[in-house]
Protein backbone atom coordinates (compact mmCIF):
# COMPACT_ATOMS: atom_id res chain seq x y z
CA UNK A 1 0.00 0.00 0.00
CA UNK A 2 1.10 3.44 -0.65
CA UNK A 3 0.66 5.54 1.99
CA UNK A 4 0.74 9.35 1.31
CA UNK A 5 -0.85 12.78 3.08
CA UNK A 6 -3.31 15.26 2.00
CA UNK A 7 -1.89 18.85 0.99
CA UNK A 8 -4.57 20.74 -0.81
CA UNK A 9 -8.30 20.53 -0.83
CA UNK A 10 -10.58 21.65 -4.03
CA UNK A 11 -13.66 21.06 -4.20
CA UNK A 12 -13.48 17.28 -5.91
CA UNK A 13 -10.30 17.61 -6.38
CA UNK A 14 -7.58 17.16 -4.05
CA UNK A 15 -3.94 16.87 -3.79
CA UNK A 16 -1.57 14.78 -2.21
CA UNK A 17 1.91 14.23 -1.28
CA UNK A 18 4.61 11.54 -0.99
CA UNK A 19 2.46 9.23 -3.41
CA UNK A 20 5.59 7.20 -4.31
CA UNK A 21 5.09 4.65 -6.76
CA UNK A 22 1.19 5.32 -7.53
CA UNK A 23 0.20 5.08 -11.38
CA UNK A 24 -2.28 6.84 -13.30
CA UNK A 25 -6.08 6.21 -12.59
CA UNK A 26 -5.49 4.47 -9.50
CA UNK A 27 -8.48 3.88 -7.15
CA UNK A 28 -7.37 5.56 -3.45
CA UNK A 29 -8.93 5.85 -0.47
CA UNK A 30 -9.02 9.40 0.84
CA UNK A 31 -8.88 10.79 4.54
CA UNK A 32 -10.06 8.90 7.70
CA UNK A 33 -13.57 8.05 6.27
CA UNK A 34 -11.95 6.44 3.28
CA UNK A 35 -13.54 8.30 0.34
CA UNK A 36 -13.26 6.96 -3.02
CA UNK A 37 -10.76 8.78 -5.51
CA UNK A 38 -8.91 8.46 -8.59
CA UNK A 39 -5.50 9.50 -9.58
CA UNK A 40 -5.70 11.86 -12.74
CA UNK A 41 -2.63 13.49 -12.97
CA UNK A 42 1.61 13.08 -11.13
CA UNK A 43 4.01 15.44 -10.53
CA UNK A 44 6.63 13.58 -8.95
CA UNK A 45 5.25 12.19 -5.71
CA UNK A 46 1.92 14.82 -6.01
CA UNK A 47 -0.78 12.82 -6.92
CA UNK A 48 -4.27 14.91 -8.02
CA UNK A 49 -7.36 13.15 -7.24
CA UNK A 50 -10.64 12.87 -8.73
CA UNK A 51 -12.56 12.34 -5.55
CA UNK A 52 -16.42 10.26 -5.75
CA UNK A 53 -17.82 11.29 -3.07
CA UNK A 54 -18.47 14.76 -0.87
CA UNK A 55 -14.84 15.85 0.36
CA UNK A 56 -16.88 17.93 2.89
CA UNK A 57 -14.92 18.02 6.00
CA UNK A 58 -11.15 16.68 4.68
CA UNK A 59 -8.23 18.43 7.17
CA UNK A 60 -4.74 19.10 5.06
CA UNK A 61 -2.37 16.37 6.68
CA UNK A 62 -5.47 13.09 6.61
CA UNK A 63 -4.31 10.05 5.23
CA UNK A 64 -4.40 8.89 1.88
CA UNK A 65 -3.89 5.15 0.73
CA UNK A 66 -3.75 3.42 -2.88
CA UNK A 67 -5.52 -0.07 -3.65
CA UNK A 68 -2.66 -0.67 -5.87
CA UNK A 69 -5.06 -0.28 -9.09
CA UNK A 70 -7.49 1.44 -11.05
CA UNK A 71 -11.44 1.53 -11.22
CA UNK A 72 -12.92 -1.89 -11.05
CA UNK A 73 -16.17 -3.36 -12.27
CA UNK A 74 -17.01 -7.03 -10.55
CA UNK A 75 -18.58 -8.89 -13.13
CA UNK A 76 -20.68 -12.11 -12.71
CA UNK A 77 -24.08 -13.47 -12.02
CA UNK A 78 -25.62 -11.18 -9.80
CA UNK A 79 -25.73 -7.70 -11.99
CA UNK A 80 -29.50 -8.31 -13.97
CA UNK A 81 -32.41 -6.82 -11.85
CA UNK A 82 -29.28 -4.56 -9.83
CA UNK A 83 -29.62 -0.97 -9.54
CA UNK A 84 -26.16 0.50 -8.99
CA UNK A 85 -24.36 3.81 -8.39
CA UNK A 86 -21.57 5.24 -11.08
CA UNK A 87 -18.88 3.57 -8.92
CA UNK A 88 -20.76 0.06 -8.99
CA UNK A 89 -22.23 0.29 -5.59
CA UNK A 90 -25.90 -1.46 -4.77
CA UNK A 91 -28.00 1.13 -3.87
CA UNK A 92 -31.11 -1.54 -2.71
CA UNK A 93 -28.71 -3.21 -0.30
CA UNK A 94 -26.91 0.32 0.91
CA UNK A 95 -30.55 1.39 1.39
CA UNK A 96 -31.50 -1.88 3.78
CA UNK A 97 -28.57 -1.56 5.71
CA UNK A 98 -28.39 1.65 6.57
CA UNK A 99 -32.36 2.67 6.49
CA UNK A 100 -31.47 5.82 4.72
CA UNK A 101 -32.16 6.77 0.92
CA UNK A 102 -28.68 8.65 0.96
CA UNK A 103 -25.34 7.08 0.82
CA UNK A 104 -22.83 7.72 4.15
CA UNK A 105 -19.82 8.79 3.03
CA UNK A 106 -16.79 6.16 2.52
CA UNK A 107 -19.91 3.41 1.98
CA UNK A 108 -18.35 0.07 0.75
CA UNK A 109 -20.49 -2.62 -0.60
CA UNK A 110 -19.94 -5.84 -3.12
CA UNK A 111 -20.92 -5.30 -6.09
CA UNK A 112 -22.45 -8.73 -6.03
CA UNK A 113 -23.97 -11.20 -3.30
CA UNK A 114 -21.20 -13.59 -2.56
CA UNK A 115 -23.46 -15.90 -0.02
CA UNK A 116 -26.40 -16.25 -2.81
CA UNK A 117 -25.55 -20.05 -4.53
CA UNK A 118 -26.32 -20.34 -8.21
CA UNK A 119 -26.74 -23.14 -10.24
CA UNK A 120 -23.89 -23.64 -12.19
CA UNK A 121 -23.65 -26.53 -14.78
CA UNK A 122 -20.42 -27.01 -16.55
CA UNK A 123 -19.67 -27.31 -20.08
CA UNK A 124 -15.95 -28.62 -20.51
CA UNK A 125 -13.98 -31.41 -19.41
CA UNK A 126 -10.55 -32.63 -17.67
CA UNK A 127 -7.78 -32.37 -20.11
CA UNK A 128 -9.28 -29.72 -22.45
CA UNK A 129 -7.31 -26.98 -23.74
CA UNK A 130 -8.61 -23.31 -23.01
CA UNK A 131 -8.41 -20.04 -24.26
CA UNK A 132 -9.90 -16.53 -22.97
CA UNK A 133 -13.40 -16.10 -23.54
CA UNK A 134 -14.35 -20.00 -23.66
CA UNK A 135 -17.36 -20.82 -21.79
CA UNK A 136 -17.02 -23.20 -19.04
CA UNK A 137 -20.25 -23.35 -17.70
CA UNK A 138 -23.74 -21.14 -17.78
CA UNK A 139 -26.10 -20.07 -14.75
CA UNK A 140 -29.60 -19.37 -15.55
CA UNK A 141 -29.05 -15.81 -13.86
CA UNK A 142 -32.34 -14.85 -14.33
CA UNK A 143 -35.86 -16.50 -15.84
CA UNK A 144 -34.95 -15.34 -19.30
CA UNK A 145 -31.29 -14.86 -19.66
CA UNK A 146 -28.45 -17.55 -19.20
CA UNK A 147 -25.40 -16.70 -18.13
CA UNK A 148 -21.90 -17.95 -19.71
CA UNK A 149 -19.23 -18.14 -17.07
CA UNK A 150 -15.91 -17.35 -19.63
CA UNK A 151 -12.37 -17.82 -18.73
CA UNK A 152 -11.00 -14.30 -18.03
CA UNK A 153 -9.49 -12.76 -21.25
CA UNK A 154 -5.56 -12.97 -20.34
CA UNK A 155 -6.10 -16.87 -19.55
CA UNK A 156 -5.55 -20.06 -21.00
CA UNK A 157 -4.03 -23.31 -20.26
CA UNK A 158 -4.97 -27.06 -19.75
CA UNK A 159 -8.28 -27.93 -17.90
CA UNK A 160 -7.18 -30.18 -14.94
CA UNK A 161 -10.53 -29.62 -12.73
CA UNK A 162 -13.77 -28.68 -12.81
CA UNK A 163 -16.67 -29.00 -10.34
CA UNK A 164 -19.26 -31.32 -11.06
CA UNK A 165 -23.23 -29.61 -11.81
CA UNK A 166 -24.61 -28.18 -8.34
CA UNK A 167 -25.16 -24.50 -6.38
CA UNK A 168 -22.06 -22.78 -6.10
CA UNK A 169 -21.45 -18.76 -5.12
CA UNK A 170 -19.43 -16.53 -6.96
CA UNK A 171 -16.24 -16.86 -4.78
CA UNK A 172 -15.66 -20.46 -5.09
CA UNK A 173 -13.51 -22.23 -7.65
CA UNK A 174 -15.38 -23.89 -10.67
CA UNK A 175 -12.34 -24.81 -12.65
CA UNK A 176 -9.12 -24.96 -12.72
CA UNK A 177 -6.85 -24.64 -15.53
CA UNK A 178 -2.82 -25.73 -15.76
CA UNK A 179 -3.33 -26.68 -11.76
CA UNK A 180 -2.50 -23.34 -10.93
CA UNK A 181 -4.90 -20.67 -12.34
CA UNK A 182 -8.42 -20.78 -10.41
CA UNK A 183 -11.53 -19.85 -12.54
CA UNK A 184 -14.41 -18.51 -10.50
CA UNK A 185 -18.06 -17.55 -11.55
CA UNK A 186 -17.32 -13.77 -10.77
CA UNK A 187 -14.30 -11.44 -12.67
CA UNK A 188 -13.03 -8.24 -12.54
CA UNK A 189 -12.35 -5.93 -15.18
CA UNK A 190 -11.21 -2.32 -15.43
CA UNK A 191 -13.93 0.33 -16.37
CA UNK A 192 -11.72 2.06 -18.32
CA UNK A 193 -9.98 -0.27 -21.14
CA UNK A 194 -12.55 -1.88 -23.55
CA UNK A 195 -13.12 -5.50 -23.26
CA UNK A 196 -11.24 -7.29 -25.50
CA UNK A 197 -12.92 -9.20 -28.86
CA UNK A 198 -11.68 -11.15 -31.50
CA UNK A 199 -12.86 -8.99 -34.30
CA UNK A 200 -15.61 -6.22 -35.01
CA UNK A 201 -18.09 -7.30 -37.65
CA UNK A 202 -20.09 -4.96 -40.51
CA UNK A 203 -23.23 -3.76 -38.47
CA UNK A 204 -25.50 -5.50 -40.89
CA UNK A 205 -28.59 -5.78 -38.68
CA UNK A 206 -31.14 -2.88 -37.72
CA UNK A 207 -31.53 -2.06 -34.33
CA UNK A 208 -35.26 -2.22 -34.41
CA UNK A 209 -37.00 0.31 -31.73
CA UNK A 210 -40.30 -0.04 -32.30
CA UNK A 211 -40.82 3.42 -32.93
CA UNK A 212 -42.07 4.07 -36.93
CA UNK A 213 -39.70 7.21 -37.22
CA UNK A 214 -36.55 5.76 -36.45
CA UNK A 215 -37.26 1.87 -37.78
CA UNK A 216 -38.25 3.77 -41.37
CA UNK A 217 -36.68 6.66 -41.73
CA UNK A 218 -33.64 7.04 -39.54
CA UNK A 219 -32.70 3.26 -38.83
CA UNK A 220 -29.18 2.52 -37.35
CA UNK A 221 -27.53 -1.01 -36.81
CA UNK A 222 -27.25 -3.36 -34.43
CA UNK A 223 -23.45 -2.52 -33.04
CA UNK A 224 -24.37 1.05 -34.10
CA UNK A 225 -24.44 4.28 -31.92
CA UNK A 226 -26.83 7.61 -31.81
CA UNK A 227 -27.63 10.91 -30.27
CA UNK A 228 -30.35 11.80 -29.30
CA UNK A 229 -30.41 16.14 -28.95
CA UNK A 230 -33.20 18.30 -27.78
CA UNK A 231 -34.42 20.74 -25.08
CA UNK A 232 -36.16 20.49 -21.89
CA UNK A 233 -39.56 18.68 -22.31
CA UNK A 234 -38.71 17.81 -26.22
CA UNK A 235 -38.83 14.01 -24.76
CA UNK A 236 -35.44 12.93 -24.19
CA UNK A 237 -35.98 10.56 -21.56
CA UNK A 238 -39.29 8.99 -22.75
CA UNK A 239 -37.59 8.34 -25.90
CA UNK A 240 -35.00 6.34 -24.24
CA UNK A 241 -37.39 4.64 -21.82
CA UNK A 242 -39.06 3.62 -24.79
CA UNK A 243 -36.18 2.41 -26.89
CA UNK A 244 -35.14 0.70 -23.37
CA UNK A 245 -38.69 -1.55 -23.52
CA UNK A 246 -38.72 -1.97 -26.83
CA UNK A 247 -35.54 -2.30 -28.59
CA UNK A 248 -34.98 -6.06 -30.43
CA UNK A 249 -32.24 -6.53 -27.88
CA UNK A 250 -31.11 -9.58 -25.13
CA UNK A 251 -29.65 -6.86 -22.82
CA UNK A 252 -30.58 -3.26 -21.59
CA UNK A 253 -27.83 -0.94 -19.72
CA UNK A 254 -29.73 2.30 -18.87
CA UNK A 255 -27.51 5.00 -17.00
CA UNK A 256 -28.85 7.89 -15.39
CA UNK A 257 -25.45 10.05 -15.69
CA UNK A 258 -26.65 13.32 -13.72
CA UNK A 259 -30.06 13.26 -14.48
CA UNK A 260 -32.28 15.29 -12.04
CA UNK A 261 -34.02 13.06 -9.10
CA UNK A 262 -37.73 12.78 -10.56
CA UNK A 263 -36.83 11.24 -13.90
CA UNK A 264 -34.46 9.00 -12.27
CA UNK A 265 -36.63 8.12 -9.63
CA UNK A 266 -39.30 7.45 -12.38
CA UNK A 267 -36.80 4.91 -13.99
CA UNK A 268 -36.15 3.02 -10.73
CA UNK A 269 -40.15 2.82 -10.01
CA UNK A 270 -41.55 2.33 -13.43
CA UNK A 271 -38.81 -0.56 -14.75
CA UNK A 272 -39.49 -2.97 -11.67
CA UNK A 273 -42.69 -2.79 -12.64
CA UNK A 274 -42.89 -2.86 -16.69
CA UNK A 275 -44.01 -6.13 -18.29
CA UNK A 276 -41.38 -7.25 -20.57
CA UNK A 277 -43.19 -7.31 -24.38
CA UNK A 278 -40.68 -9.78 -25.75
CA UNK A 279 -40.53 -12.49 -22.62
CA UNK A 280 -43.69 -12.03 -20.41
CA UNK A 281 -41.82 -11.17 -17.79
CA UNK A 282 -40.51 -8.62 -15.40
CA UNK A 283 -38.49 -6.17 -17.73
CA UNK A 284 -35.40 -6.18 -14.75
CA UNK A 285 -35.01 -9.55 -15.42
CA UNK A 286 -32.45 -8.76 -18.09
CA UNK A 287 -31.86 -5.35 -17.35
CA UNK A 288 -28.78 -3.42 -15.27
CA UNK A 289 -29.43 0.30 -13.73
CA UNK A 290 -26.70 3.07 -13.10
CA UNK A 291 -28.10 5.72 -11.24
CA UNK A 292 -25.87 8.84 -10.58
CA UNK A 293 -28.48 12.01 -9.98
CA UNK A 294 -27.77 15.43 -10.61
CA UNK A 295 -27.18 16.28 -6.40
CA UNK A 296 -24.77 13.13 -6.54
CA UNK A 297 -20.78 14.31 -6.61
CA UNK A 298 -19.96 15.53 -9.81
CA UNK A 299 -16.87 13.45 -10.22
CA UNK A 300 -18.67 10.17 -10.50
CA UNK A 301 -20.82 11.25 -13.79
CA UNK A 302 -17.54 10.24 -15.34
CA UNK A 303 -17.33 7.17 -14.15
CA UNK A 304 -21.48 6.01 -14.40
CA UNK A 305 -20.60 6.51 -17.73
CA UNK A 306 -17.66 4.09 -17.91
CA UNK A 307 -19.31 1.26 -15.78
CA UNK A 308 -22.15 0.95 -17.85
CA UNK A 309 -20.54 0.40 -21.22
CA UNK A 310 -18.21 -2.32 -19.27
CA UNK A 311 -21.38 -4.09 -17.98
CA UNK A 312 -22.56 -3.50 -21.71
CA UNK A 313 -19.05 -5.17 -23.32
CA UNK A 314 -19.66 -8.32 -20.32
CA UNK A 315 -22.90 -9.31 -21.71
CA UNK A 316 -21.33 -8.79 -25.32
CA UNK A 317 -18.98 -11.68 -24.91
CA UNK A 318 -21.21 -13.77 -23.74
CA UNK A 319 -23.08 -13.41 -27.47
CA UNK A 320 -25.57 -11.30 -26.30
CA UNK A 321 -26.97 -8.20 -28.29
CA UNK A 322 -27.12 -5.29 -25.59
CA UNK A 323 -28.69 -1.58 -25.72
CA UNK A 324 -26.85 1.13 -23.41
CA UNK A 325 -28.99 4.01 -22.93
CA UNK A 326 -26.77 7.17 -21.50
CA UNK A 327 -29.24 9.96 -20.01
CA UNK A 328 -27.09 12.10 -20.56
CA UNK A 329 -24.22 13.19 -22.00
CA UNK A 330 -24.37 16.50 -21.23
CA UNK A 331 -24.25 16.28 -17.76
CA UNK A 332 -20.57 13.79 -17.98
CA UNK A 333 -19.29 17.04 -20.35
CA UNK A 334 -20.26 19.14 -17.83
CA UNK A 335 -18.85 16.68 -15.08
CA UNK A 336 -15.32 16.87 -17.38
CA UNK A 337 -15.43 20.55 -17.38
CA UNK A 338 -15.50 21.15 -13.99
CA UNK A 339 -12.46 18.58 -12.91
CA UNK A 340 -10.60 20.47 -15.63
CA UNK A 341 -11.82 23.80 -14.26
CA UNK A 342 -10.43 22.56 -10.98
CA UNK A 343 -6.77 21.38 -12.80
CA UNK A 344 -6.38 24.55 -14.21
CA UNK A 345 -5.91 23.83 -17.43
CA UNK A 346 -6.54 25.46 -20.80
CA UNK A 347 -9.83 25.40 -21.75
CA UNK A 348 -11.63 24.98 -25.09
CA UNK A 349 -14.72 25.74 -26.47
CA UNK A 350 -17.75 27.24 -23.95
CA UNK A 351 -14.70 26.02 -20.78
CA UNK A 352 -15.02 22.32 -21.60
CA UNK A 353 -11.69 20.72 -21.46
CA UNK A 354 -9.38 20.92 -25.51
CA UNK A 355 -9.84 16.97 -24.96
CA UNK A 356 -13.52 16.51 -24.68
CA UNK A 357 -13.79 15.36 -28.70
CA UNK A 358 -11.24 12.33 -27.39
CA UNK A 359 -13.08 11.54 -24.80
CA UNK A 360 -16.31 11.58 -26.47
CA UNK A 361 -14.58 9.19 -29.43
CA UNK A 362 -13.09 6.99 -26.94
CA UNK A 363 -16.43 6.21 -25.67
CA UNK A 364 -18.84 5.68 -28.53
CA UNK A 365 -16.07 3.63 -30.25
CA UNK A 366 -16.54 1.08 -27.68
CA UNK A 367 -20.21 0.09 -29.21
CA UNK A 368 -20.01 -2.01 -32.17
CA UNK A 369 -20.95 -5.77 -33.43
CA UNK A 370 -18.26 -8.16 -32.65
CA UNK A 371 -17.10 -11.71 -33.16
CA UNK A 372 -16.10 -13.09 -29.07
CA UNK A 373 -12.78 -14.08 -27.65
CA UNK A 374 -13.00 -18.64 -27.35
CA UNK A 375 -12.70 -21.08 -29.52
CA UNK A 376 -16.24 -21.02 -30.13
CA UNK A 377 -16.88 -17.65 -32.17
CA UNK A 378 -20.12 -15.95 -30.98
CA UNK A 379 -21.15 -12.63 -32.10
CA UNK A 380 -22.60 -10.13 -30.17
CA UNK A 381 -22.88 -6.00 -29.64
CA UNK A 382 -22.96 -3.01 -27.85
CA UNK A 383 -25.74 -0.55 -29.44
CA UNK A 384 -25.24 3.11 -27.49
CA UNK A 385 -27.67 5.98 -27.61
CA UNK A 386 -26.80 9.18 -25.85
CA UNK A 387 -29.12 11.58 -25.00
CA UNK A 388 -27.72 15.16 -25.33
CA UNK A 389 -29.23 18.00 -23.23
CA UNK A 390 -27.98 21.55 -25.20
CA UNK A 391 -28.64 24.72 -23.28
CA UNK A 392 -31.62 26.18 -24.79
CA UNK A 393 -31.80 24.12 -27.66
CA UNK A 394 -29.02 25.06 -29.00
CA UNK A 395 -27.76 22.35 -31.28
CA UNK A 396 -24.13 24.43 -32.05
CA UNK A 397 -23.07 23.97 -28.27
CA UNK A 398 -19.61 21.84 -28.08
CA UNK A 399 -21.19 18.26 -26.72
CA UNK A 400 -23.70 18.15 -29.59
CA UNK A 401 -21.50 18.97 -32.30
CA UNK A 402 -18.34 16.68 -30.95
CA UNK A 403 -21.04 13.88 -30.68
CA UNK A 404 -22.02 14.37 -33.84
CA UNK A 405 -18.48 13.44 -35.56
CA UNK A 406 -18.23 10.06 -33.87
CA UNK A 407 -21.94 8.83 -34.01
CA UNK A 408 -23.58 7.26 -36.87
CA UNK A 409 -27.15 8.45 -36.34
CA UNK A 410 -28.97 12.11 -35.08
CA UNK A 411 -32.28 11.48 -33.93
CA UNK A 412 -32.44 15.89 -33.15
CA UNK A 413 -35.76 16.32 -31.23
CA UNK A 414 -37.59 19.78 -32.22
CA UNK A 415 -38.99 22.39 -29.48
CA UNK A 416 -41.59 23.45 -31.76
CA UNK A 417 -43.18 19.57 -32.58
CA UNK A 418 -42.91 19.08 -28.68
CA UNK A 419 -44.82 22.14 -28.14
CA UNK A 420 -47.40 20.76 -30.74
CA UNK A 421 -47.89 17.59 -28.89
CA UNK A 422 -46.35 15.62 -31.47
CA UNK A 423 -44.54 13.07 -30.26
CA UNK A 424 -41.77 11.56 -30.92
CA UNK A 425 -40.63 15.26 -31.29
CA UNK A 426 -37.95 13.98 -33.78
CA UNK A 427 -37.62 16.25 -36.67
CA UNK A 428 -37.38 14.37 -39.85
CA UNK A 429 -35.70 17.45 -41.33
CA UNK A 430 -33.35 17.90 -39.72
CA UNK A 431 -32.58 14.00 -38.18
CA UNK A 432 -30.06 12.13 -39.98
CA UNK A 433 -28.38 8.33 -40.58
CA UNK A 434 -25.07 7.44 -41.80
CA UNK A 435 -26.23 3.31 -41.28
CA UNK A 436 -29.09 2.88 -44.15
CA UNK A 437 -26.49 1.41 -46.88
CA UNK A 438 -25.90 -1.23 -44.53
CA UNK A 439 -29.36 -1.78 -43.09
CA UNK A 440 -30.95 -1.43 -46.59
CA UNK A 441 -30.48 -4.93 -47.76
CA UNK A 442 -32.39 -6.56 -44.37
CA UNK A 443 -35.41 -4.59 -44.97
CA UNK A 444 -35.55 -5.13 -48.79
CA UNK A 445 -35.22 -8.94 -47.75
CA UNK A 446 -37.09 -8.92 -44.28
CA UNK A 447 -39.89 -6.59 -44.92
CA UNK A 448 -40.11 -5.82 -48.89
CA UNK A 449 -38.15 -5.14 -51.67
CA UNK A 450 -39.80 -1.92 -52.79
CA UNK A 451 -39.03 -0.53 -48.77
CA UNK A 452 -36.39 1.76 -49.68
CA UNK A 453 -38.36 3.42 -52.52
CA UNK A 454 -41.44 3.87 -50.23
CA UNK A 455 -39.22 5.15 -47.75
CA UNK A 456 -37.93 7.94 -50.08
CA UNK A 457 -41.27 9.01 -51.33
CA UNK A 458 -42.37 9.53 -48.27
CA UNK A 459 -39.58 11.48 -47.34
CA UNK A 460 -39.70 13.49 -50.61
CA UNK A 461 -43.18 14.42 -49.53
CA UNK A 462 -42.37 15.82 -46.35
CA UNK A 463 -39.76 18.20 -47.55
CA UNK A 464 -41.98 19.15 -50.29
CA UNK A 465 -44.11 20.09 -47.60
CA UNK A 466 -41.62 22.38 -45.71
CA UNK A 467 -41.22 23.90 -48.12
CA UNK A 468 -44.90 24.95 -49.25
CA UNK A 469 -45.46 25.75 -46.00
CA UNK A 470 -43.05 28.42 -46.52
CA UNK A 471 -45.37 29.69 -49.25
CA UNK A 472 -48.22 29.29 -47.41
CA UNK A 473 -47.00 31.26 -44.67
CA UNK A 474 -46.46 34.02 -47.24
CA UNK A 475 -49.83 34.09 -49.65
CA UNK A 476 -52.22 31.66 -48.11
CA UNK A 477 -52.99 28.32 -48.79
CA UNK A 478 -56.01 29.35 -51.43
CA UNK A 479 -52.73 30.42 -53.59
CA UNK A 480 -51.76 26.83 -54.22
CA UNK A 481 -52.78 25.01 -57.02
CA UNK A 482 -54.55 21.83 -56.18
CA UNK A 483 -51.59 19.76 -57.29
CA UNK A 484 -49.97 21.35 -54.29
CA UNK A 485 -52.95 21.25 -51.42
CA UNK A 486 -53.09 17.59 -52.16
CA UNK A 487 -49.44 16.97 -51.09
CA UNK A 488 -49.54 19.33 -47.84
CA UNK A 489 -52.67 16.91 -46.97
CA UNK A 490 -50.96 13.82 -47.90
CA UNK A 491 -47.91 15.15 -45.73
CA UNK A 492 -50.52 15.98 -43.09
CA UNK A 493 -51.44 12.21 -43.08
CA UNK A 494 -47.62 11.15 -42.73
CA UNK A 495 -47.26 13.42 -39.56
CA UNK A 496 -50.24 12.57 -37.99
CA UNK A 497 -51.14 8.80 -39.18
CA UNK A 498 -47.67 7.81 -39.52
CA UNK A 499 -45.05 9.84 -37.73
CA UNK A 500 -46.81 10.85 -34.78
CA UNK A 501 -47.13 7.33 -32.00
CA UNK A 502 -48.26 7.02 -28.59
CA UNK A 503 -46.05 5.74 -25.94
CA UNK A 504 -48.68 4.99 -23.86
CA UNK A 505 -51.35 3.31 -25.97
CA UNK A 506 -51.06 -0.40 -25.85
CA UNK A 507 -51.02 -0.72 -29.65
CA UNK A 508 -49.19 1.97 -31.13
CA UNK A 509 -46.26 1.93 -28.35
CA UNK A 510 -44.68 -0.68 -30.73
CA UNK A 511 -45.19 -0.84 -34.39
CA UNK A 512 -43.80 -3.85 -36.43
CA UNK A 513 -41.48 -2.71 -39.21
CA UNK A 514 -44.03 -4.83 -42.12
CA UNK A 515 -46.78 -2.66 -40.22
CA UNK A 516 -44.91 0.83 -40.56
CA UNK A 517 -44.26 -0.21 -44.35
CA UNK A 518 -47.91 -1.14 -45.26
CA UNK A 519 -48.78 2.32 -43.66
CA UNK A 520 -46.61 4.43 -45.77
CA UNK A 521 -47.88 2.07 -48.92
CA UNK A 522 -51.54 2.87 -48.03
CA UNK A 523 -50.81 6.85 -47.55
CA UNK A 524 -48.97 6.71 -50.91
CA UNK A 525 -51.60 4.32 -52.78
CA UNK A 526 -53.97 6.82 -51.48
CA UNK A 527 -51.71 10.35 -52.99
CA UNK A 528 -51.02 8.81 -56.54
CA UNK A 529 -54.91 7.84 -56.82
CA UNK A 530 -55.66 11.03 -55.51
CA UNK A 531 -53.51 12.69 -58.25
CA UNK A 532 -54.55 11.03 -61.10
CA UNK A 533 -58.47 11.84 -60.40
CA UNK A 534 -57.32 15.60 -59.67
CA UNK A 535 -55.93 15.37 -63.17
CA UNK A 536 -59.41 14.65 -64.97
CA UNK A 537 -61.16 17.60 -62.77
CA UNK A 538 -62.20 15.76 -59.36
CA UNK A 539 -61.56 18.48 -56.60
CA UNK A 540 -59.49 18.11 -53.29
CA UNK A 541 -62.46 18.34 -51.18
CA UNK A 542 -64.24 15.37 -52.84
CA UNK A 543 -61.37 12.85 -52.80
CA UNK A 544 -61.02 14.22 -48.74
CA UNK A 545 -64.92 13.05 -47.97
CA UNK A 546 -64.08 9.84 -49.08
CA UNK A 547 -64.33 7.41 -45.69
CA UNK A 548 -61.17 5.15 -46.36
CA UNK A 549 -59.20 8.59 -45.34
CA UNK A 550 -60.40 8.13 -41.82
CA UNK A 551 -60.02 4.29 -41.98
CA UNK A 552 -56.08 4.84 -42.64
CA UNK A 553 -55.86 7.44 -39.47
CA UNK A 554 -56.91 4.67 -37.28
CA UNK A 555 -54.77 2.02 -38.88
CA UNK A 556 -51.64 2.69 -36.26
CA UNK A 557 -53.59 1.77 -32.95
CA UNK A 558 -55.64 -1.21 -34.95
CA UNK A 559 -54.22 -4.67 -33.94
CA UNK A 560 -51.44 -5.55 -35.93
CA UNK A 561 -51.74 -8.37 -37.57
CA UNK A 562 -55.40 -7.14 -38.57
CA UNK A 563 -54.37 -3.54 -39.64
CA UNK A 564 -51.36 -5.32 -42.10
CA UNK A 565 -54.21 -7.49 -43.76
CA UNK A 566 -56.71 -4.56 -43.77
CA UNK A 567 -54.08 -2.47 -45.66
CA UNK A 568 -52.92 -4.95 -48.18
CA UNK A 569 -56.62 -4.94 -49.31
CA UNK A 570 -56.70 -1.11 -48.97
CA UNK A 571 -53.73 -0.58 -51.85
CA UNK A 572 -55.52 -2.52 -53.57
CA UNK A 573 -58.92 -0.42 -53.32
CA UNK A 574 -57.79 2.76 -53.25
CA UNK A 575 -57.33 3.39 -56.73
CA UNK A 576 -60.85 1.83 -57.78
CA UNK A 577 -62.86 4.00 -54.92
CA UNK A 578 -61.22 7.21 -55.70
CA UNK A 579 -61.66 6.58 -60.05
CA UNK A 580 -65.56 5.93 -59.31
CA UNK A 581 -65.65 9.54 -58.12
CA UNK A 582 -67.94 11.55 -60.60
CA UNK A 583 -66.58 14.64 -62.07
CA UNK A 584 -68.83 17.46 -60.57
Amino acid sequence: MILGTLSKITGPVVVADGMIGIKMYDVVRVGSAGLMGEVIRLEGTHATIQVYEDTSGLKVGEPVESTDGPLMLELGPGLLSSIYDGIQRPLPIIASQTGSDFIARGTSVAALDHEKLWEFTPVIEVGQELVGGDVIGTVPESPTVLHRVMVPPRLSGRVTSVVAPGSYNVDMVVAVLDDTKEIRMSQWWPVRQGRPYARKLDPTTPFLTGMRILDTFFPIALGGNAIIPGGFGTGKTVTQQSLAKWADVDIIVYVGCGERGNEMTEVLKEFPELEDPRTGSKLMDRTVLVANTSNMPVAAREASIYTGVTLAEFYRDMGYNVAMMADSTSRWGEALREVSGRLEEMPGEEGYPAYLATRLAAFYERSGRCASLGSEERVGSVTMVGAVSPPGGDMSEPMTQNSLRVTGAFWALDTSLAHRRHFPAISWTKSYTLFLGQVRPWFEEEVANDWAEVRERAMFLLQKETELQEIVQLVGPDALPETEKIILEVARMLREDFLQQFAFDAVDAYCPPKKAYWLLRTILAFYDAATQAMSRGVSLRQILQLPMRDEIATMKTTDHERAIARMQEMVAQISDEIAGIEVL
